[in-house]
């Protein structure tokens, strides 16, 4: 556990579970926080983001592998008319708590996890640009493989993102 002391109160923060206990000044419990991830991002994934976030953790020598996976907005073709770009929409709050509760059953699912990051756009993302980044970081890669396929196939399953395409000719369709 860590402790974190403020002017007004104290934190014990449980690394892994994400969960943070506030006490007063005369250590009564106030309430429990679980804390939030940032998950989207408004707009395409910047490839220096990307960058950014991997070189972050050269600096933790307890992870074995890295396993990433980008999604990328094609230019499919559909009914002659090719696919331009994507516009993601969610309702922020519901979406989040649902990442908050994932991400906790992410981990107790592979305990040795040690760190995961996703983000998801918001907005419009143009053919050719990342939508999604999820970063996954494990003690051994064939664990982090796997946490990896089962995470990407959860979320495109059960995370409220709606997305509509926007197609050459001015039409679009809600996917």
């Amino acid at each position: 556990m860590k402790y974190i002391h403020y002017s007004n109160y104290s934190v014990i923060s449980q690394p892994r579970t994400r969960i943070r206990y506030f006490f007063n000044p005369k250590n009564r419990p106030m309430e429990l926080v679980k804390k939030r991830k940032k998950l989207f991002v408004e707009g395409a994934i910047q490839p220096d983001f990307i960058a950014h976030s991997i070189a972050r953790h050269s600096s933790k020598t307890d992870i074995g592998a890295h396993a990433i996976f980008l999604g990328q907005v094609r230019a499919d073709e559909k009914d002659g008319k090719q696919v331009l770009s994507i516009e993601y929409t969610a309702y922020e709050p519901m979406a989040e708590q649902i990442m908050t509760d994932l991400r906790e059953s992410f981990f107790a699912q592979y305990p040795d996890m040690t760190c995961l990051h996703i983000y998801h756009s918001l907005g419009t993302v143009k053919a050719g640009e990342i939508s999604l980044f999820v970063f996954v970081s494990c003690r051994h890669r064939q664990q982090s493989f796997q946490a990896l396929a089962h995470i990407v196939d959860t979320l495109k399953a059960d995370l409220p993102v709606w997305k509509q395409e926007f197609y050459s000719g001015g039409t679009y369709h809600w996917v």
